[in-house]
């Protein structure tokens, strides 16, 4: 798996990961140590590029999950209430964590866990920097 690193300017600076290859047991943790040295330089709106991401197994849903509860711990939008039952509604989506454009395999993991369904999914960097 490589990473490449990036900022573009929207309404506020995004943080944009470039992942290429598979985001698995393999490679979670060099991908979590990546997000986290991010988050410690200062980024605080992430947008994961997974188009050339072939798969995404429970490891790096994993991974996702633990970027998004750190990004909240740095900067709570809502209560957690508020989170959960706007998770349970179908109407929270997480103000600093983005996601765009993954492979078939790796959207159906996310459908399946549920993660689309805090995580919102932009079909191009060009949204997704747009939509924070």
């Amino acid at each position: 798996m490589e990473i490449r690193v990036s900022t573009e300017m929207g309404r506020v600076p995004v943080t944009v990961m470039h992942v290429d290859g598979n985001i698995d047991s393999v490679t979670y943790e060099s991908f979590l140590s990546k997000t986290e040295e991010l988050i410690q330089a200062g980024a605080r709106h992430l947008l994961i590029d997974l188009e050339n991401v072939p798969l995404v197994s429970s490891a790096g849903l994993r991974a996702f999950k633990n970027i998004f509860n750190h990004l909240r711990e740095l900067l709570p939008d809502v209560s957690d209430k508020e989170m959960r039952d706007g998770i349970n509604a179908g109407t929270y989506k997480s103000p600093h964590l983005k996601l765009v454009n993954p492979s078939v395999a790796a959207r159906l993991a996310l459908d399946t866990s549920g993660f689309s369904i805090f995580l919102e999914i932009v079909p191009d960097l060009g949204t997704g920097i747009a939509a924070f």
